[in-house]
């Protein structure tokens, strides 16, 4: 299979390396980053001759550009998918400016190039069909079988919800714990934190601009931060007020029937 993708930053090039391994063409587009003079498209119409999939790897508030400057280009072999890290408003975006003609389908793989060094398995992904293709979204299933990956279908709305009390809530918690420094000596951190300090590595091995996009973004994040804030100031006013200690604990995980 032939793909045009557009956008070269860390998860395009990830991507774009893990489907040259499975064998498929590949050339990218960027005017913002170098790609590899291998696979180089030097325009959008050049990146699109011969590809039947387009994907956007762009930042999210790009988005709506670029769907604009690549809609006149787009035949009916093209099916298009994006890659952002929230899916509303991108699976709207393509709804109403591919609308029928073009197969589309959301995408968010869960992994990125820290996870692809570490040769995590198995890769997930998230596809959030489109109403308007189904037969896309069995056909991106597919796809990202084939790469190795175990998907997951999801309505956008589901996934942006889910993703504002994992994804948002994590990289804000690492955000505040860097700014304030606490990554910059782990000498004489227990072994309980090495889960954070994976996580904290990752907030600083992300792309720049992923950190707001996750938060600003997703329409449910800020309910996510508000309700993490109140939950925190509740622990701490228990901390420092006398009171019976059994209320501080941390229940066990219920495992569900």
């Amino acid at each position: 299979m032939s793909f045009a993708i557009l956008g070269h930053g860390r998860f395009g090039q990830a991507l774009a390396a893990l489907l040259r391994e499975a064998g498929h063409a590949v050339r990218a587009w960027d005017p913002h980053a170098e790609v590899p003079a291998d696979y180089a498209a030097d325009s959008i119409d050049t990146a699109l001759e011969g590809a039947s999939w387009v994907v956007l790897a762009m930042p999210v508030p790009q988005m709506d550009a670029a769907l604009r400057a690549l809609r006149p280009r787009l035949r009916p072999e093209h099916t298009v998918i994006d890659v952002g890290s929230v899916k509303l408003q991108p699976c709207a975006l393509m709804d109403e400016l591919l609308g029928d003609a073009i197969a589309h389908v959301g995408t968010h793989p869960l992994f990125g190039p820290l996870s692809l060094a570490r040769g995590e398995r198995p890769l997930r992904v998230v596809v959030c069909a489109s109403a308007r293709h189904p037969a896309a979204a069995e056909r991106v299933t597919a796809l990202f079988a084939g790469l190795g990956c175990e998907v997951i279908a999801q309505a956008p709305a589901a996934h942006d919800r889910a993703m504002a009390h994992t994804h948002a809530l994590a990289f804000f918690i690492a955000k505040g714990l860097v700014d304030m420094g606490v990554d910059d000596e782990l000498a004489v951190a227990p072994p309980s934190f090495l889960g954070l300090k994976a996580m904290l590595a990752a907030v600083r091995g992300d792309a720049g601009h992923l950190f707001a996009a996750i938060q600003q973004e997703n329409p449910f994040a800020e309910e996510a931060r508000a309700q993490l804030l109140d939950t925190l100031q509740g622990i701490h006013r228990r901390l420092v007020a006398p009171g019976d200690d059994a209320t501080l604990s941390i229940a066990e995980r219920r495992e569900h029937d």
